[in-house]
């Protein structure tokens, strides 16, 4: 379902639209951040995936078929549009920091691993990128991939061949695998 009510309360309750449940914001961060964006400003790209869908709605035309692939490609598209408005700043502690579990304490060789690969997702061109984080952090399938992103399956999976490949590349260069 598109829209859910939710009740927040400042002085006096009142229904609030939310076409964001709270598993899909999770993902809608985790996807902003591995895609770069910086701590400080994952609140404000949740919110604009929030607006996005409520415009979408409000003009009328039908709701996605899977909100939290949809959501997670817009999240991915606005964190490409950060790097291209800012270039790249350097953020990987911040993205690393945002990213660990509580119930995963890193160990020295899981902050080297994770840094290294944080550095090869940089290094990859955005579309490389964008499939990589949409397929193995956001966990969707190839074909919801190129359904969103409006791509044959096969772009999907030659983009993913050839990221995987120069990130496995740069690994092995660093000596962390």
């Amino acid at each position: 379902m598109l829209r859910r009510m939710i009740r927040r309360g400042h002085g006096t309750d009142h229904a609030v639209d939310d076409p964001l449940d709270a598993a899909q914001e999770r993902r809608v961060r985790a996807v902003l951040a591995l895609g770069g964006v910086p701590q400080a400003d994952l609140p404000d790209g949740v919110q604009q995936v929030r607006l996005r869908l409520l415009e979408r709605a409000a003009s009328g035309r039908e709701a996605p078929r899977d909100v939290s692939a949809w959501a997670a490609v817009v999240a991915s598209n606005l964190a490409m549009d950060w790097h291209r408005a800012r270039r790249r700043q350097e953020r990987l502690g911040e993205r690393l920091a945002s990213l660990r579990q509580l119930e995963h304490p890193s160990g020295e060789d899981t902050s080297v691993l994770s840094l290294a690969v944080a550095r090869g997702l940089d290094e990859l061109p955005d579309p490389q990128r964008q499939v990589v984080v949409l397929r193995f952090y956001a966990d969707l399938p190839v074909r919801s991939i190129a359904e969103e992103l409006g791509v044959p399956e096969g772009t999907v999976k030659s983009r993913l061949h050839t990221a995987v490949r120069a990130l496995r590349v740069r690994l092995h260069e660093d000596e962390v695998v």
